[in-house]
């Protein structure tokens, strides 16, 4: 059976399922198959009207999803879609930042942005945005990223078969080369992960430690460097932690009193956001810097005080 027999044969069931899989964060691409069947409706095979509504619904209610675990666990939930995502861990940064700066409207885009696509969601529920507000920009998304996928497949569908064709004689072949091209894609993912940790690989400081650092006077400098929306919807911080303005780098290493132990936290998963700082300060002739393992939650965990930022 080849991809157009399979998608004819189920119908706009399967797009459903695999569009709402891919933004749920299986690793399985849904754009081959929405460009296969924008060229089955293009031929009459499938009812363009429904294969639209199908797609713009499984994308809603995979968002939708993430939406709400995000206005419900918050931070929790980040961490998560962090880790499946399969980006590097500073995603979240990344995608707070540009929440920032273009707020909602970002969303809109969202699905063309790596990383970018399955953090947005959680993190528009865990900041607190309206519900009506996110559903009008994310079918915008929704709208925006199937007319790309089925537009090909309808504009493009005499070479659409073609492929398939050269495909179909491959015979029993053609899904084991299509699972090589998903394993390939998924191990350059995951490559490009462990790539990222090892740039980022460097001593960290326990909570445990840095309790005792402070408790025999050695007034470490302590910055949290968790950007300005994080801090926001979590307050707390390091009883003496300073807020980290990543813009303003070299004043701050121009103010670091010597001999002082720089301690740099974040509340992301592996510490990414603190290491990735942390090696900034080390490039600029900070060489007392560790990133605090387990950041904010690790120390809140250990049931050190925390206060309000």
């Amino acid at each position: 059976m080849n991809l157009v027999t399979v998608i004819a044969d189920q119908g706009l069931a399967l797009v459903f399922v695999n569009v709402l899989l891919q933004q749920l964060g299986v690793p399985i691409p849904a754009e081959p198959t929405l460009v296969v069947a924008g060229s089955l409706a293009a031929r009459g095979l499938l009812p363009l009207p429904g294969l639209v509504a199908v797609t713009w619904l499984a994308v809603l209610i995979a968002d939708s999803t993430w939406y709400w675990l995000g206005r419900r666990y918050g931070n929790q939930v980040l961490r998560v879609v962090c880790r499946l995502a399969l980006s590097p861990d500073s995603c979240v940064r990344n995608t707070e930042q540009t929440f920032a700066r273009w707020g909602l409207k970002s969303l809109a885009v969202a699905k063309f942005i790596p990383g970018f696509s399955m953090v947005a969601p959680p993190l528009a529920g865990a900041m607190r945005t309206r519900w009506s507000s996110f559903l009008f920009f994310d079918l915008a998304a929704a709208v925006l990223w199937s007319s790309v996928g089925i537009g090909a497949g309808l504009v493009f569908y005499r070479q659409v078969d073609r492929v398939l064709a050269a495909l179909t004689g491959l015979g029993g072949w053609a899904p084991v080369l299509g699972g090589i091209l998903l394993v390939a894609l998924v191990g350059g993912k995951w490559v490009q992960r462990r790539r990222f940790y090892r740039r980022l690989r460097m001593a960290r400081i326990t909570v445990g430690e840095l309790r005792r650092l402070v408790d025999i006077g050695a007034e470490p400098v302590v910055f949290d460097v968790r950007t300005p929306s994080a801090r926001e919807r979590d307050p707390q911080r390091i009883p003496g932690a300073i807020a980290f303005d990543l813009s303003q780098v070299d004043a701050v290493v121009a103010e670091l009193p010597d001999g002082r132990e720089v301690i740099l936290y974040c509340n992301c998963p592996s510490e990414a956001s603190a290491a990735r700082i942390a090696r900034l300060l080390m490039d600029r002739g900070v060489r007392s810097v560790r990133p605090l393992a387990g950041g904010l939650q690790a120390w809140i965990d250990a049931g050190f005080e925390a206060e309000a930022g």
